[in-house]
């Protein structure tokens, strides 16, 4: 079967093409680049514990001692500290890293990786799609033909994939300004982050008045400046204005020493693809939607687009097209982002003082200073991870259901679990690989070796089940899951999203799940009484 086509090499496109490698499914990666990013020290993204996560899992490079786990977490309006939060297990740090080590990291591996082959200086001219498969021709000293069985663009906000596809990319042009600088200072702070609205020495209005500051390593600091909305240049000048007017004010008048290292203009803009699959073609990342007003993480999403669809293209190019499997990647992924956009431009007009209370932010009475905290740090309307609860791929509710401490269709927590070969390892480590995860929970089995307690209890008809069920699954052991009784399984996707949770051995309400998180039935086998297969594979008690 033909590879998959990915355009675009940047974070999305690199993360998607290592993800369906890992997945046994060749790819060709269409770069219109030279192969290699500049390094720029201010531009930098923030990523959540499970997108770090997923990114170190296809790397194998330890990404936090690249970048930043804060500390804590200050906001201040002038003087007053309005909110604190310290960082520990309970509540991890996000991970502040420069997006170049990202995406070095990412082609690193991907170097190694016989199944993807990256065309460098490529770029797309046309897509011409079939009933079994997509040709692109891409133009230049190395412009030739691609055949490919899908084709993702990741191609980013101008992506020439949308375009060609006639996708219509409505939304808003320059929500916010930032100016942004990178130096190499020492602030008070240390390895805290810092949001101060209206500092006591800018005077000009609220909108002047917004600095970001967020440290990495080796003691740089990137400053983020709300600029007033308008098309004003930012001059090198203004910009170094800023630097010492901001370092003088932390620091009581005296502007410390500062090594300036890079600078820009961030803007935002708000847009949403109004399909993200047109037939055999996809859009990810950018290409599909552009966020990031009151502290918000774009690529964050990006990321999530990429494992939400590789685990789909991936089960589609090894076992045949499964139209409700893939159409399932816009559903659920475009509803999240939606929502988030949604959630971003009500809040705005409460905290920027264009609409006041009219506008109804759930959670607004705590405050301005918590909205923008909840964007920075993932949290809340603004910045949580969406959850697939509402998936067509949900089985919806089943007899046997359990209660645990994590939302159906939200993302797994990363417990320690005990793998088929007996090995201890993190939950999330066995994500990624296409095959479904089953999970029971068994407190005392970490102190027994696993061959002493595979022929014992309800193991031997839970293994029975989990092999009869329509997709390849792993049968995983865990000491304990937050929230989650004793004998509780529970049915994890491929990219770490809960399916279910069942309260003991229930053979056919676990093949039931499995199979509507497919799709449906696959393939030539599927179909008749799922209850049947599933008891008949478990046998008898």
């Amino acid at each position: 079967m033909d590879p998959v086509i990915i355009v675009g090499a940047g974070p999305v496109g690199l993360t998607l093409a290592l993800s369906l490698a890992r997945q046994e499914v060749p790819c060709v990666l269409l770069d219109e680049g030279p192969g290699k990013d500049e390094p720029r020290p201010a531009r930098t993204v923030v990523l959540r514990e499970d997108t770090a996560a997923l990114l170190e899992r296809l790397t194998g490079v330890p990404l936090a001692h690249a970048g930043a786990q804060w500390a804590g977490w200050r906001s201040m309006r002038r003087k007053q500290v309005t909110y604190e939060v310290v960082f520990g297990e309970a509540d991890p740090a996000p991970l502040h890293i420069a997006q170049h080590i990202v995406t070095d990291a990412l082609r690193t591996a991907l170097a190694g990786e016989r199944l993807v082959k990256i065309a460098t200086n490529s770029r797309l001219d046309t897509i011409e799609q079939e009933p079994s498969g997509v040709t692109a021709r891409t133009r230049g000293s190395k412009g030739t033909w691609w055949r490919g069985s899908y084709l993702v663009g990741c191609d980013g906000p101008r992506s020439t994939v949308r375009k060609l596809q006639d996708i219509r990319f409505p939304g808003r042009t320059a929500v916010e300004r930032h100016a942004v600088a990178a130096l190499r200072t020492e602030l008070p702070w240390h390895d805290e982050a810092l949001l101060h609205r209206l500092p006591p020495w800018r005077t000009s209005g609220p909108s002047a008045g917004e600095i970001t500051a967020r440290p990495l390593p080796d003691g740089v600091w990137r400053l983020d400046w709300l600029l007033p909305p308008g098309k004003d240049l930012v001059t090198p000048e203004l910009l170094l204005t800023r630097v010492r007017e901001t370092l003088a004010g932390w620091t009581d008048g005296s502007t410390p020493p500062y090594e300036l290292l890079d600078t820009g203009v961030h803007t935002v803009h708000h847009r949403l693809a109004r399909r993200w699959r047109a037939d055999r073609v996809f859009l990810a990342g950018d290409a599909a939607h552009l966020l990031g007003t009151l502290g918000t993480h774009g690529l964050d999403e990006g990321l999530r687009d990429a494992d939400n669809l590789a685990w789909k293209l991936a089960l589609a190019w090894h076992h045949g097209p499964h139209e409700a499997l893939l159409d399932s990647y816009q559903t659920e992924r475009r509803a999240i982002v939606a929502s988030r956009l949604r959630a971003a431009d009500q809040a705005l007009p409460l905290v920027r003082g264009g609409g006041g209370l009219r506008s109804y932010v759930p959670g607004s009475a705590r405050g301005h200073g918590a909205l923008l905290m909840d964007g920075h740090l993932g949290r809340g309307p603004l910045g949580a991870p969406g959850t697939y609860a509402d998936s067509p791929l949900a089985p919806g509710r089943l007899e046997g259901e359990a209660p645990v401490g994590t939302a159906l269709g939200a993302a797994v927590r990363d417990v320690r679990v005990t793998a088929e070969d007996g090995t201890f390892v993190r939950l999330r480590d066995r994500l990624g690989r296409g095959s479904l995860l089953v999970v029971l929970i068994a407190p005392g089995t970490g102190v027994w070796e696993r061959r002493h307690w595979m022929s014992a209890g309800i193991m031997p008809r839970l293994a029975a089940a989990v092999s009869a069920l329509p997709h390849r699954a792993e049968l995983l052991v865990a000491e304990s899951y937050p929230g989650a009784a004793a004998h509780t399984v529970l049915l994890v996707r491929p990219d770490g999203h809960l399916v279910t949770a069942l309260s003991g051995v229930r053979p056919a309400d676990l093949y039931t799940a499995a199979e509507a998180v497919l799709g449906g039935p696959v393939g030539a086998e599927a179909g008749g009484d799922a209850g049947a297969k599933a008891d008949a594979g478990a046998g008898s008690r």
